[in-house]
């Protein structure tokens, strides 16, 4: 007997509260999932959307990301509540800055990932999230980083750019609908970087709606960090 992997399902995973320590002071929320029975090969560092759009370490990719991928994939997914967002986990202290005081926990999170000794990081970010990555990843001993649905209202054209001089992965999917920003246009505005990956999700919009659009995307995530991973198992044995 087994059971389909689709929507809030949470496979086993050894999951712990944190809290992340910035440099200005602040304590920001978050959780650590780890393989129940193994070290990780990898970590993802999960960046979420616009706050003040409802945005914050549950939106639903990156839940999933966690509740599925330590059982998967064997990685560790590590989600966290910028400053001054609020989830279930609790509230970060501090006031949304736009981002730019949320490098600081950009930062922290990276900070946490050493002290930990987490294996092979990788940023993920989702909209809102895209932009600190894309504009605070370099500073951080990275792997790469991954793009859902970059709008690029917040990274400059320079910021961007200057991903051409980093050896980092850069792998960014874009939906065929997406509400800010296309593949054709996305095609233009990453043409500075020659070895990022772009791809274009057929039907995709910006909110990765639909159990198809998940498995999409935690497949692809996978394709970069572990593809020996591949395929994603679409059902888990019942308990």
């Amino acid at each position: 007997m087994s059971i389909e992997i689709r929507g809030p399902l949470e496979l086993p995973a050894r999951r712990e509260d944190i809290e992340l320590s910035t440099s200005d002071g602040l304590t920001l929320v978050g959780e650590l999932a780890l393989p129940v029975d193994s070290d990780p090969v990898a970590t993802l560092v999960t960046l979420h959307p616009l706050p003040t759009a409802g945005g914050f370490m549950d939106s639903h990719i990156l839940r999933k990301a966690a509740a599925r991928l330590p059982a998967l994939a064997d990685l560790a997914v590590l989600r966290f509540n910028t400053r001054g967002t609020s989830s279930p986990r609790g509230t970060s202290d501090g006031e949304f800055d736009g981002g730019g005081a949320e490098q600081f926990d950009v930062a922290a999170a990276m900070e946490f990932v050493r002290e930990r000794a987490l294996p092979r990081p990788w940023l993920l970010g989702w909209s809102f999230g895209t932009e600190l990555a894309l504009k605070y990843g370099r500073e951080h001993d990275i792997e790469g980083i991954i793009l859902l649905s970059p709008p690029l209202h917040r990274a400059t054209e320079a910021e961007v750019a200057a991903w051409a001089q980093s050896d980092r992965e850069v792998v960014v999917l874009v939906p065929e609908l997406d509400d800010y920003l296309r593949p054709p246009e996305a095609e233009t505005r990453f043409a500075s970087i020659p070895h990022a990956r772009l791809i274009a999700v057929e039907g995709g919009k910006h909110l990765w709606v639909g159990e198809s659009q998940t498995r999409r995307v935690l497949t692809e995530v996978v394709a970069a960090v572990k593809p020996s991973a591949l395929p994603l198992p679409t059902h888990w044995p019942a308990a």
